[in-house]
């Protein structure tokens, strides 16, 4: 028996609407597991960015340090040119002031500065020439003055002089000039 005038047709679980649905389910999942792997890859960017930085930072710590050696070096290399060149300034002008202190009459022929002393080496016409002008000066500076004569072919004296700075002198002019 036959009531129906169009022949049936197969019906399926899978209508339009569910197909649809099952579509939408799928593009969410498909898009929340893209999500997902994307925020997986963006955090293990993160990471190895955050240890490339950490690393240098510590690389930039160390180089700091060195820096500041370096630093420390310079400043001290700089203030050792410092107390050479006064120094030298003062030997300069201590060299000046003994060739001024030098009389005419007197010929130095060798100079030789020590630490803490000089030796002159030179030629007088006489003790008394070489005792009132050069040694009374030189008594004066340094708190040791000896002197030796030895006669010239000329007729003349040469004389070998030894001043000395008591060390505890020296020493006191040193902390005073500190202060």
């Amino acid at each position: 028996m036959k009531y129906s005038y169009i022949e049936p047709r197969k019906k399926s679980p899978f209508t339009q609407e569910v197909q649809l649905m099952v579509a939408f389910f799928s593009i969410t999942i498909i898009m929340l597991f893209s999500t997902y792997l994307f925020l997986l890859y963006k955090d293990y960017n993160f990471q190895k960015d955050q240890r490339n930085i950490l690393t240098k930072q510590v690389e930039l710590k160390k180089n700091i340090a060195d820096m500041k050696k370096q630093i420390a070096f310079i400043n001290k290399q700089e203030a050792l040119g410092e107390k050479i060149y006064t120094q030298n300034s003062v030997l300069k002008d201590s060299i000046a002031n003994l060739f001024d202190l030098v009389p005419e009459r007197i010929t130095l022929s060798k100079a030789k500065l020590l630490k803490n002393g000089l030796i002159l080496y030179g030629i007088t016409p006489n003790k008394d020439v070489y005792n009132f002008m050069l040694q009374a000066p030189l008594r004066s500076i340094f708190q040791e003055t000896y002197s030796s004569f030895y006669p010239a072919k000329n007729g003349w004296l040469r004389f070998v002089s030894t001043n000395y700075v008591k060390d505890d002198f020296a020493q006191e002019e040193t902390n005073s000039n500190e202060n």
